[in-house]
């Protein structure tokens, strides 16, 4: 009999280890450079076209200034220059992706400039993998996760990582225009 109760207690276990590794995670991706890197879909409120941003003074280069959306005032932060990658020339196909990220513990809205926005892409657990300690040009904290997609990986970016800056914190101003 007890040797029963094992076997249930061992199926259930195996149930439970198989449903959560066949849970799909979603994954934006984008290409910066010519690179590909996903962020997050949860963390997406929205994609929206270039716009006039304002530039705010004493910045670092990569936070490009702030834009009105909607009556809030958002930062928008180049990742090319905060990656330290080469710039490319904007197209039609260049926008913000307005994303929420966790500044200082509270949740702000954060623009982040992509040379074109790619696809959705859902990713199993077991195709996503610890970020290596080598072979990636980005400082390790921007980095999450390395997803495989279609036998490529693709770098999940770290986005409350990488705005977990005082620089950004200074910009947001929670009032409305």
């Amino acid at each position: 009999m007890n040797t029963n109760k094992q076997k249930l207690h061992e199926l259930t276990r195996n149930r439970e280890e198989y449903v959560k590794n066949v849970e799909e995670h979603q994954y934006l991706t984008f290409l910066l450079s010519g690179e590909v890197f996903a962020i997050e879909v949860l963390k997406v409120k929205e994609i929206i076209g270039v716009r006039l941003i304002t530039p705010v003074p004493s910045m670092p280069s990569y936070i490009l200034g702030v834009i009105n959306v909607r009556g809030n005032v958002i930062p928008v932060v180049s990742l090319t220059n905060r990656f330290s990658l080469e710039p490319q020339e904007a197209t039609h196909k260049t926008c913000i992706i307005i994303i929420s990220s966790i500044i200082e513990g509270d949740a702000t809205d954060i623009g982040i400039v992509v040379d074109m926005v790619n696809q959705v892409y859902d990713i199993l657990p077991n195709n996503i993998e610890s970020t290596p300690m080598f072979g990636s040009s980005l400082r390790k904290d921007f980095i999450q996760k390395i997803g495989k997609v279609n036998g490529k990986f693709i770098s999940i970016l770290d986005m409350d990582g990488i705005s977990n800056m005082d620089e950004i914190s200074k910009t947001n101003d929670k009032q409305s225009i």
